[in-house]
């Protein structure tokens, strides 16, 4: 068997040639021709895309027909054009702005695929739905899709910088190229539109929350809007970050005060110039008062101050503003996991009705695993928006495989309590545990200029995943691994089934040689490349290792109990006591919420101790196991993406070995006891693992000297 190379950078929509003969022949005689209604650009996107896909699938030039023949045809139409006797199958108060309808219909009259929508997009959403559905070689007799999003807005952040640095970002560079907009197009802009409307993400924030002013300049609204053209047609709205020191740095005023008379001018007339030059854009994204970016407590007043002045500019253009949760103080020297709910929570209902509070998914910070953030549920009367990082920065950046929607999958199913049992996040997210009028999803972006787009061929998956869960967050993470397999690779079952099973036991392999049993935050300093649970020399205590695993001769572990932060109570009761309980607690949160002696005896019988020490070898044997399954998977992949994870996988297992042995190093420093047997020897010392620097590791901005 043969391949020719496959860079990656067709993604999931390789529309390569159906392998299946018979298959092939039934396709072919299915979708002899195709109709598509006329209409504007979105139509000319379904047009262009199908002739792209059905030609390439079926090797053959597709004939467009002007008028449906309804014999053996592909139809795309409008509802409101359908003829009354098709018009009788759909019901379309089923149907949303965005949803849409697929059924194959034979009767005496008519043998056809119809594809059906209230809008253009829901056509095209449509569209892509049909096409991956011949990518996944499945049958068209009896087929009947109904599907409309769960969620309203469904968007990627991008943390990219205006001189096309990309904060924690590992594929090479911001896709946006500033210096050459408006005026040059590339034909990046038009592919990365197309990937996000086929999996249905209609949002992207382009600039980095850590925000530059200048992007809010009319020179670079001109350019904004050069982007926002691009995209219009595949449903895709631009969103900008707004720096809320705007008004004094771009703006000329002597304050940012929130409550200013000018200042509230200013963001209106600012407001109204982006709207002028872009009539669809979205609204703002806001990081305020965190990590140091400036805030409406700058001046002594409230997120809640800061949010309502942006939503008033705002919902004159129907526009929302999307107020960043994630806060933390170096003047609170509580428990950090619980500042942005003691912050949001008292506000809840006061907000203005287009304004949605953005949450991580968990309290810290984008860790291997956390408990979901206790904010989900406890703010009934505000939409509160799902914030996932797609991007690495603490799961081995774009060098290790490890399959992110099992880690969505888990926060999304985890259940609040917050109206009794069955809240689910996902109903949060949602808005049907109380009735949200507005709702969405962000995913921080891994995407940059690596031809592949993500570095990592398998952090495509990332992309897809984060995509298909915003569109529903009750998908199974099994099914999603396998659409992105059977899409981007083949439909061979040889290859699909081992592949999608180390896809999906590859988080929990990270966790375990990384963050075993509830611990968290042990990155080295700033870059978050590798271990350094002996960090103690930040300014910040918060920003310190030791903070949040306290490793001391009695024991490890943060107490989040009564006797510790009192963390725990800003859930619900029952979950309060159930993670209060060292005898209900499950111990892959165990020193998330209890410190404990290293003696302490765990479920298996064994010591915590020696627990520690098998989760962190249980890890690098499950990265061994994926290096043994993918090397079985080269009679199925072409020869350059196989060698390209192949060789990826070697780094991930030795930095795999390099997070056991620097962390059991350093905890046995206080533990004084011996490695469990089942653990290989560290294959260097203490000393050594705490001299590397990378003072040039990929994501954070380079310093010259």
């Amino acid at each position: 068997m043969s391949f020719s190379m496959d860079n990656g950078y067709n993604l999931w929509l390789n529309y390569s040639k159906i392998d299946d003969a018979s298959l092939l022949e039934t396709y072919r005689n299915q979708l002899q021709t195709v109709f598509v209604t006329d209409g504007g650009a979105t139509m000319d996107v379904i047009k262009r895309e199908l002739d792209r896909g059905l030609g390439g699938l079926l090797q053959q030039e597709v004939r467009f027909e002007p008028n449906p023949t309804f014999q053996n045809q592909l139809i795309v139409s409008r509802y409101a054009e359908l003829g009354e006797d098709l018009r009788t199958l759909v019901d379309p108060a089923d149907l949303t702005s965005e949803g849409y309808f697929i059924r194959t219909i034979e009767n005496k009259k008519h043998r056809m695929v119809l594809i059906t929508a209230q809008t253009d997009i829901g056509l095209l959403y449509g569209t892509f739905h049909f096409l991956r559905i011949l990518q996944m070689h499945q049958a068209l007799d009896g087929l009947q899709v109904m599907e409309s999003p769960k969620v309203d807005i469904r968007m990627l952040n991008h943390w990219d910088n205006l001189d096309r640095t990309v904060e924690r970002g590992y594929a090479g560079f911001s896709i946006w190229n500033w210096h050459t907009l408006p005026d040059y197009i590339d034909q990046r802009y038009i592919d990365y539109a197309r990937a996000n409307a086929s999996i249905g993400i209609n949002g992207t924030a382009l600039t980095n929350v850590n925000a530059n002013g200048l992007v809010l300049t009319p020179h670079y609204l001109e350019k904004v809007k050069a982007l926002a053209d691009v995209f219009r047609p595949y449903g895709l709205k631009v969103y900008l970050t707004a720096r809320f020191s705007a008004p004094i740095e771009i703006g000329g005023l002597k304050t940012a005060d929130p409550l200013d008379a000018d200042v509230i001018q200013w963001w209106k007339d600012k407001t109204k110039e982006i709207y002028d030059l872009i009539p669809d854009f979205g609204g703002f994204l806001v990081k305020a008062n965190s990590e140091g970016q400036p805030g409406p407590q700058n001046y002594g007043r409230t997120h809640l101050d800061g949010a309502n002045l942006l939503a008033d500019a705002l919902k004159p253009h129907e526009g929302v503003v999307i107020w960043r949760a994630f806060v933390y103080s170096e003047h609170d020297d509580t428990d950090r996991a619980k500042q942005a709910y003691s912050e949001f929570v008292p506000d809840d209902g006061k907000y203005r009705d287009n304004v949605l509070i953005q949450v991580k998914n968990g309290p810290i910070d984008f860790q291997p695993r956390e408990p979901f953030h206790p904010m989900f549920g406890a703010m009934p009367k505000t939409p509160l928006m799902m914030e996932f990082q797609i991007t690495k920065e603490y799961l081995g950046f774009a060098t290790h495989l490890v399959y992110l929607p099992k880690l969505f999958e888990e926060v999304l199913r985890s259940d609040t309590y917050q109206k009794g049992k069955g809240s689910t996040v996902a109903k949060v997210v949602d808005g049907s545990l109380n009735h949200k009028k507005v709702t969405g999803m962000a995913g921080v972006a891994n995407i940059g200029t690596d031809a592949n787009w993500t570095g990592h061929p398998f952090g495509q998956a990332d992309w897809y995943g984060f995509g298909r869960l915003a569109w529903d967050p009750y998908l199974d993470s099994g099914t999603i691994a396998e659409e992105w397999l059977r899409c981007t690779f083949t439909n061979n079952e040889n290859f699909v089934g081992p592949v999608k099973k180390m896809m999906l036991e590859s988080r929990e392999a990270v966790v375990n040689y990384m963050n075993p049993l509830g611990l968290h935050h042990m990155f080295d300093t700033g870059h978050h490349y590798g271990p350094g649970p002996w960090v103690d020399n930040l300014s910040r205590p918060e920003w310190n290792p030791v903070y949040y695993h306290k490793a001391d001769d009695e024991g490890i572990g943060f107490d989040r109990t009564k006797t510790g932060s009192d963390a725990l109570s800003q859930y619900a009761p029952e979950l309060g006591e159930k993670f209060g309980n060292l005898e209900t607690c499950p111990e892959e949160y165990l020193l998330w919420f209890h410190h404990l002696p290293w003696d302490y005896q765990l479920k298996n019988g064994r010591t915590l101790w020696d627990g520690l020490g098998i989760k962190y070898q249980q890890g690098v044997d499950q990265v061994g196991d994926m290096i043994k399954t993918w090397e079985d998977m080269k009679p199925f992949v072409d020869e350059y993406r196989h060698n390209q994870v192949s060789m990826l996988l070697g780094i991930q297992l030795k930095e795999a070995k390099w997070w056991r042995d620097a962390c059991m190093l350093y905890f046995q420093t206080y533990s004084k006891m011996d490695f469990p047997k089942e653990m290989e020897k560290p294959e260097n010392t203490l000393e050594h693992y705490k001299s590397l620097q990378f003072p040039f590791a990929p994501g954070i901005r380079p310093t010259w000297n």
